[in-house]
């Protein structure tokens, strides 16, 4: 990209956009991380309570079955509001900035979040909190519709060319932190707090860590500049007027493979986070604790393979990065289950590294490849809406699963067809989406 341009809109001059110093990219990165970590975070501390508290706390005269279906159908409800999040703010980050929007989806997520950490469960006001927990579900939903694709194009598009796959792999970050912050939480609470004060007033706890968390995301987005890509665009009057829609009109096949593409990045943190977590207590035998710890486990060697994947993504490109991650899957979806079958604790967490390290390849290089495939003035709406989709299939994976499981009587292999359907998806949009990318700096 040219930092010249010869003139700017309406006879206003030349227009000269100045890349960001050094130290604005590293205060990018950080605000990316920081953000994306907060949203993982807000989502995961629901992943978690819905495996295991949200069935007997709000919805505890539908049984045990049936408490567990609704916990899980709740949050999947987060991912179905994502498209109209991904719609909402994504036309509102290609028409009036990346910066200005992330600053909205971060407060949303974070009121909303606090909020959960405050309502009244069934035994206390009956269905009311039920009510209002899935109110503030979709919401949540609507805020990470348009949070993932600005803080992936807020890193990228700052990056100096030929360090952007790594930049993109930054803000991926943010799930493994988040779900280290939210599982550490589950993990201590049980050694401060008895069953029944838990199960009172203490599950509420890792919801209300979301404020102060809140305070410091906008303090580091509030101390950020907007993207050269988008200070170009307004220099040069080419904004969109509706984004998603030049998106559909101009690059359907790209949205279709950006859908495909994501899904086993999302997917696969569904499967394990959400539904093994459950099936591994209700019908392998594991403590919960001990899930936890494996996750953990999982979560914090992420947090080296991630930049490792997004630097491997620069040397050979990010979609062939999130293909080989999709086929490693694919290979392993069925020996992980058929292990854990009856596994010690350290082929537990064999298998749950194994389980996350494969799906975290396409996990890494997902901004990178889906960025690349969109022009600048779409990019922020088409990423967004292409995720969100994605997302609601996953967010419907652990129901999926947990119906499987009860039609084939728990067989072993149940979940691993889930992960390998999403394994094969993934790695078919990865091979034909190598062929349709555009350099990040087009317009």
């Amino acid at each position: 990209m040219s930092n010249a341009h010869p003139a700017g809109p309406a006879g206003t001059g030349p227009a000269t956009i100045e890349p960001p110093s050094d130290r604005q990219r590293r205060k990018v990165l950080w605000a990316s991380l920081v953000g994306t970590s907060l949203e993982s975070f807000d989502f995961y501390v629901f992943s978690y309570l819905s495996a295991f508290f949200i069935g007997p706390l709000f919805f505890e005269p539908l049984g045990g079955f049936g408490g567990t279906l609704s916990a899980f159908l709740t949050s999947a409800l987060g991912f179905v509001a994502r498209p109209l999040g991904a719609i909402i703010f994504g036309h509102l980050g290609d028409r009036f900035g990346r910066r200005a929007t992330l600053i909205m989806t971060i407060t949303i997520m974070g009121v909303a979040t606090g909020a959960i950490g405050l309502l009244p469960d069934y035994a206390s006001a009956g269905w009311v909190g039920a009510i209002l927990l899935v109110a503030l579900r979709l919401i949540q939903g609507l805020s990470l519709g348009g949070e993932w694709g600005g803080a992936v194009l807020l890193s990228t598009e700052s990056a100096r060319p030929g360090r952007r796959a790594f930049y993109a792999a930054v803000p991926q970050l943010g799930s493994p932190v988040g779900s280290i912050l939210s599982a550490a939480l589950y993990l201590a609470l049980p050694l401060l707090l008895n069953e029944a004060d838990l199960l009172s007033w203490g599950w509420r706890i890792p919801f209300l860590v979301a404020f102060p968390l809140l305070l410091i995301s906008l303090w580091l987005r509030f101390s950020i500049e907007e993207t050269p890509v988008f200070r170009e665009l307004v220099a040069e009057d080419r904004r969109a007027k509706v984004p998603l829609l030049q998106a559909f009109r101009q690059r359907p096949l790209a949205l279709l493979l950006a859908t495909g593409a994501a899904l086993l990045g999302i997917g696969s943190y569904s499967l394990m986070n959400t539904y093994t977590l459950n099936y591994g207590v209700t019908s392998l035998g594991f403590d919960y604790s001990q899930l936890l710890a494996a996750t953990t486990i999982g979560g914090l060697l992420q947090l080296i393979t991630i930049p490792l994947f997004g630097a491997w993504a620069e040397r050979i490109g990010s979609g062939r990065v999130v293909l080989i991650g999709a086929v490693g899957t694919l290979i392993a979806a069925f020996p992980i289950y058929a292990l854990l079958q009856s596994a010690s604790f350290g082929v537990l967490v064999a298998m749950m590294i194994i389980g996350g390290i494969l799906p975290t390849l396409s996990w890494a290089a997902l901004g990178g490849l889906m960025t690349e495939l969109f022009a600048g003035r779409i990019r922020y709406a088409a990423i967004s809406f292409a995720y969100a989709i994605a997302a609601i299939i996953s967010g419907f994976v652990p129901a999926i699963t947990l119906l499987l499981g009860e039609s084939t009587g728990y067989a072993w292999w149940h979940p691993g067809v889930v992960l390998a359907a999403m394994s094969v998806i993934t790695a078919i949009s990865a091979a034909f989406a190598l062929r349709r990318t555009v350099p990040i700096d087009v317009i």
